[in-house]
């Protein structure tokens, strides 16, 4: 009976230590979960501006994959260039428990209220290539706009030289990138000692509208010799103006962007340069951050940069002059585009 009552003791006294070591665990599965998620339970919203522009589709898609790859899941919205609907798509994502916002601001001042929500709710806010004025976003990742800016410049020097007249044909200025690169473009203009001839910003960077200022400015153009324009449509709507009248590549005109049709057009030789902006790093990079972000860790960042009210954490990524001397070494070798398409109407 004695050994009966000590076998039934010891088992208790198994189970009891069994359960709590079980509870243990559960209490450290808890904690873990606590201080983030694991990737197969990220959810980020991923805002789009536009896919009109060509670049736009290639970020969205190179984000998307790379986060699923880190076992994230991504609600992706286009806006198509509206403020009112890119608020209603934030608020939208809020509703539905994302972990983390990345968004392209339509109009950089405009989502000041959105994102002071969103960090109410405990969700993130990472501005994707364009930062959101005075709305402390947790993370700006982007390339560096001024050096892009000076990057044009350059590109239309190395063909005019010094002396030169120039036209400015520039994106919205509700986008904040506009005024970085604008400040780029001013020290290189302001060190070559050109003579801007007119200057124009053009409402939801919308090629018809640049296209109509260069007919209705034709007389200004003319005598220019270089237009500096914000990205390569811009500049595509430029050139279509000067080939009406047959002098497509007697005025240097520049972009960025490096969209296909630029790089046909720089290679025929009526576009002068564009400025590569490595897209896959900068839409990698942004879905890394994102899913860190979402784990609770810290980024890494090693610059900041002043939103109009305080410093955020920057994420830069370099661009890189293209012209026809390097389309084969940066953009065909890089895979960017084929070299077939780059060369189609040449070769």
């Amino acid at each position: 009976m004695k050994k009966a009552v000590r076998f039934l003791v010891v088992r208790v006294l198994a189970i009891t230590c069994f359960v709590m070591m079980l509870s243990g665990c559960t209490t450290k599965e808890t904690s873990t979960k606590e201080t983030g998620k694991t990737g197969d339970e990220i959810e980020i919203g991923f805002l789009i501006d536009t896919l009109v522009v060509e670049r736009w589709s290639k970020d969205r898609d190179i984000f998307v994959t790379r986060a699923n790859e880190l076992g994230a899941q991504v609600n992706v919205q286009n806006a198509q260039g509206d403020v009112s609907a890119q608020k209603e798509q934030m608020e939208y994502l809020m509703e539905q428990g994302v972990d983390v916002i990345v968004v392209v601001p339509v109009d950089a001042g405009s989502l000041v209220n959105e994102i002071a929500a969103a960090h109410k709710k405990g969700i993130k806010v990472v501005c994707y290539d364009r930062l959101a004025t005075d709305s402390n976003a947790d993370l700006y990742v982007s390339f560096d706009n001024e050096t892009v800016g000076s990057l044009m410049v350059k590109g239309a020097f190395n063909k005019v030289g010094k002396k030169a007249k120039v036209a400015i044909v520039n994106g919205p200025t509700s986008d904040n990138n506009v005024h970085l690169l604008k400040s780029g473009m001013m020290k290189k203009i302001k060190e070559y000692g050109w003579e801007i001839v007119d200057e124009t910003c053009i409402e939801g960077w919308k090629t018809e509208l640049a296209y109509e200022y260069a007919n209705n400015n034709f007389d200004k153009i003319k005598d220019c010799n270089a237009v500096i324009c914000g990205n390569d449509g811009l500049a595509g709507a430029v050139i279509n103006a000067l080939a009406e009248k047959r002098l497509a590549g007697t005025i240097a005109v520049t972009g960025q962007d490096a969209d296909l049709e630029a790089c046909q057009r720089i290679v025929e030789g009526t576009q002068t340069m564009t400025v590569y902006k490595d897209i896959t790093s900068l839409a990698r990079t942004a879905a890394e951050e994102a899913v860190t972000l979402a784990k609770g860790e810290d980024v890494f960042y090693d610059r900041t940069i002043n939103d109009g009210k305080q410093d955020i954490p920057y994420v830069c990524v370099e661009p890189v002059a293209v012209d026809r001397y390097n389309m084969d070494d940066v953009i065909v070798s890089g895979g960017f585009h084929l070299r077939e398409e780059v060369y189609l109407n040449v070769e």
